[in-house]
């Protein structure tokens, strides 16, 4: 039960609405603290925002996702995911963690990739795209 519980999570979310949603991994050990933080200064930003948190907590991996206050307009609250991403990612870098887990970058977080990667690790992750995709047809435009 627990299980389908976990799986049908995302199903719910769909049913229910947009969904501000975040793949991050974080050292265990910091995955309390990010998570009052982050409510404290999510809630403050945007009130009545709700929290589905869940995921691999025994790895560090989260599924951190937002919805809407209940009965707000949901294009007005997806309008803050720009400001909802900031705070996420943020609180995830100052916590030594990654804006993405086993989902990857993508789309979606491609521009701030490099707010939080350095210029030489941006380089080597370009030049080992380089070496393993010379022809530049694997994902083209996804990451790199």
């Amino acid at each position: 039960m627990l299980w389908a519980l976990r799986e049908n999570i995302a199903e719910a979310q769909r049913r229910e609405g947009p969904n501000i949603k975040h793949d991050i991994s974080l050292p265990v050990s910091a995955i309390p603290r990010f998570v009052d933080e982050a409510r404290d200064a999510l809630s403050a930003a945007l009130p009545g925002i709700r929290f589905v948190t869940f995921g691999h907590l025994g790895d560090g991996n989260l599924h951190y996702n937002l919805a809407g206050p209940e009965g707000a307009d949901q294009g007005a609250f997806m309008a803050n995911a720009r400001q909802a991403n900031r705070i996420v990612h943020d609180l995830v870098a100052a916590h030594g963690g990654s804006i993405s887990a086993e989902h990857g970058i993508g789309q979606l977080k491609r521009e701030e990739l490099t707010r939080y990667k350095s210029a030489t690790e941006m380089d080597l992750m370009r030049k080992v795209k380089a070496a393993l995709d010379p022809a530049g047809v694997l994902n083209p435009g996804k990451v790199l």
